[in-house]
């Protein structure tokens, strides 16, 4: 399912790619070691995964943590649970283990009517999510 708003799905998608290639991360169309499942929505509603993964479809049985949010088609186009305005969720699956080892929720009120300063918080709010990642280790 394509994105109702494309070049604001564009902005977080170029804004995500920035960011996690700043942490010396690549992306690859297959067999990548994680898979980043992207989710947002404008208003409060159910909402589909983004147009179009960061990675490869996610082929397999559901991730074992939040199993229970995982309903409709397999692939592109999932069935994601209803998320509020101006929200993004993202999620990291390690393909080998088929478990999320990290998710990540940031949520910013936009202005459709305001579309340069909507896309800018936008990236900002990317930005502020993707801080936490990776999660930091402990060192013991």
């Amino acid at each position: 399912m394509p994105p109702t708003r494309p070049q604001l799905y564009a902005t977080i998608i170029a804004s995500v790619d920035g960011d996690l290639h700043s942490k010396g991360l690549s992306r690859i169309d297959q067999n990548g070691d994680l898979i980043l499942i992207p989710a947002g929505g404008i208003g409060f509603a159910t909402v589909f995964s983004g147009g179009r993964p960061l990675s490869p479809t996610f082929s397999g049985p559901s991730p074992a943590i939040n199993a229970t949010v995982w309903t409709g088609a397999e692939g592109q186009g999932e069935l994601m649970p209803a998320v509020p305005e101006g929200t993004l969720v993202l999620e990291f699956v390690d393909r080998a283990n088929n478990v999320v080892v990290w998710a990540g929720t940031v949520t910013e009120k936009l202005d459709i009517e305001q579309k340069t300063k909507s896309l800018e918080l936008a990236s900002k709010a990317v930005a502020k999510l993707l801080k936490q990642f990776p999660p930091k280790t402990s060192g013991k």
